[in-house]
């Protein structure tokens, strides 16, 4: 008997779409490529700032696969398109600010023995089984944000956190997550997520996973500011 895939939704595309461009520019970034170096330097610009704000990033942030119609897929509406396009914009920003200058890869998938979504490398910041109240608030500041631009704003400031610590993030399923919070009832259902996410850090000890995915053995400063 011959089974068929469920249609992927919108949200899975958007993060399979965030997956593969991070994948592609971390790996040349990582090597040194001129090309990618520019590229991160060009989308770190548009870190905190809504698509519509930086036309120049649009060949960066390339939404053509979501245009297209594999079997089992319907086209996007119009307002599905714009979400998406924000949430991968705002994605690959942080993205850009989060890898400046890291010889790690900052874009990691997540796992059950090493949780990289939103709420695990907060809580990672954190000393073990302590809660840093004004890292928490910070979190929640996120989760409450009014629209996608003011969370994009809160969320830049989690990354430099982030950044400074060397802490990993799964920017995919960011990418995702920024997409279902732009619908109704998308922030709470978020926040629910950030919220596991967050409590399900508790349950990986430090010793047992390493701090970043190390690509080179020096912190390399080639694009700082």
């Amino acid at each position: 008997m011959t089974t068929t895939a469920a249609p992927s939704t919108v949200r899975d595309r958007v993060t399979e779409v965030a997956a593969a461009l991070i994948a592609a520019r971390q790996e040349g970034y990582l090597r040194d490529s001129p090309k990618d170096v520019a590229a991160l330097a060009r989308l770190r610009r548009g870190a905190g700032k809504n698509a519509a704000e930086v036309p120049d990033l649009w060949d960066l942030v390339d939404i053509s696969p979501l245009h297209a119609q594999a079997e089992g897929q319907r086209r996007l509406s119009e307002t599905e398109l714009v979400h998406a396009e924000e949430a991968l914009h705002t994605t690959l920003t942080l993205w850009a600010l989060h890898q400046q200058s890291r010889a790690a890869r900052m874009h990691r998938a997540t796992s059950r023995s090493w949780p990289t979504g939103l709420g695990a490398s907060v809580r990672r910041l954190m000393p073990v089984g302590e809660i840093d109240e004004p890292v928490r608030k910070r979190l929640v500041r996120a989760g409450t944000a009014p629209d996608l631009t003011m969370l994009a704003q809160r969320l830049r400031d989690l990354v430099v956190l982030l950044r400074r610590a060397d802490i990993p993030l799964d920017y995919a399923l960011l990418a995702g997550q920024l997409y279902t919070f732009q619908w109704p009832d998308g922030p709470a259902n978020v926040r629910r997520e950030w919220g596991r996410s967050f409590h399900a850090r508790r349950h990986t000890a430090d010793h047992d996973t390493p701090r970043a995915d190390t690509a080179s053995p020096s912190d390399i400063d080639k694009d700082a500011p």
